[in-house]
């Protein structure tokens, strides 16, 4: 069973009408879910196939990125095998082990790369694209700028390359990243007591949500993307009551542009207001 498990996510990045059944079935999900048991009341531009349609196209550019990165991943990883370089190696662990330092040192990378760039004020420029929506919900998840898009994928790959994760434990990762972005992004009410007790451990809906409450200290909070730990361990962990969060910006970008998909690919580029 383990072997086929191992084998599975192995080949997995050689199946991308598979990977990409796990991205759009999460979303459909949480789409649905969302709109029986919503968190906030939504109050789009338009309408809501509109919201999706402008994140959407940024997901389009996004994949189409992350599949010339994946090329990447996939001989770092193989060259870490072949040159027995990384943790995961240096450790002697075994697979299970594997597993567990490839999957963590990914969700640190993730960690690492949202903190550089709400610190850092020119790769702000492009995370800030992914704070200006004002109705956060499941498409939300996967609206980044392709700067932001191309950062995240370098801080992916350094983590690779430290760990030595092997193709298995990459896409082990990908996968739960992939459902815990729909999960934490998607407009969902969950019971305040399952929210906390599951916040302990992975990113909660409501825990994520303070991160896009538009004032700080807030938006500098809560940055992880699968677990938890990390804003726990290192002091950047928040909490806010659902019915206090505002979405969007205070500053930087207009809150009415937050749907004008051509205004937002360009505003990285221009002056901060």
């Amino acid at each position: 069973m383990r072997d086929r498990i191992i084998e599975h996510f192995s080949t997995l990045e050689q199946r991308p009408l598979e990977r990409m059944a796990f991205l759009v079935g999460g979303l459909l999900i949480f789409w649905i879910i969302e709109g029986a048991i919503p968190l906030l009341p939504m109050h789009y531009k338009k309408n809501k196939l509109h919201h999706a349609g402008v994140n959407f196209i940024f997901t389009v550019i996004h994949l189409v990125l992350h599949t010339g990165i994946a090329v990447i991943i996939v001989k770092l990883s193989d060259w870490c095998l072949h040159n027995h370089f990384g943790i995961i190696y240096w450790t002697g662990t075994n697979v299970l082990g594997a597993v567990i330092i490839g999957v963590l040192a990914l969700d640190f990378s993730s960690w690492l790369v949202h903190l550089v760039m709400h610190k850092n004020r020119f790769l702000w420029r492009f995370h800030l694209i992914h704070h200006s929506d004002n109705n956060v919900d499941v498409t939300t998840g996967l609206r980044h700028h392709p700067g932001d898009s191309l950062l995240r994928g370098i801080f992916f790959l350094l983590l690779i390359f430290v760990s030595g994760a092997p193709m298995y434990s990459v896409m082990i990762y990908q996968t739960l990243v992939v459902i815990a972005t729909a999960f934490t992004h998607a407009n969902i009410s969950l019971p305040p007591k399952v929210d906390k007790a599951l916040s302990y451990v992975l990113i909660s809906p409501n825990m994520h949500k303070v991160h896009h409450h538009w004032k700080q200290p807030y938006t500098d909070s809560n940055y992880g993307a699968v677990f938890s730990i990390w804003d726990r361990l290192l002091g950047t962990f928040m909490k806010l009551e659902p019915k206090d969060i505002h979405y969007g910006l205070d500053r930087y970008y207009p809150n009415e542009k937050d749907e004008d998909f051509m205004a937002l690919l360009k505003k990285p580029f221009q002056k901060l207001e």
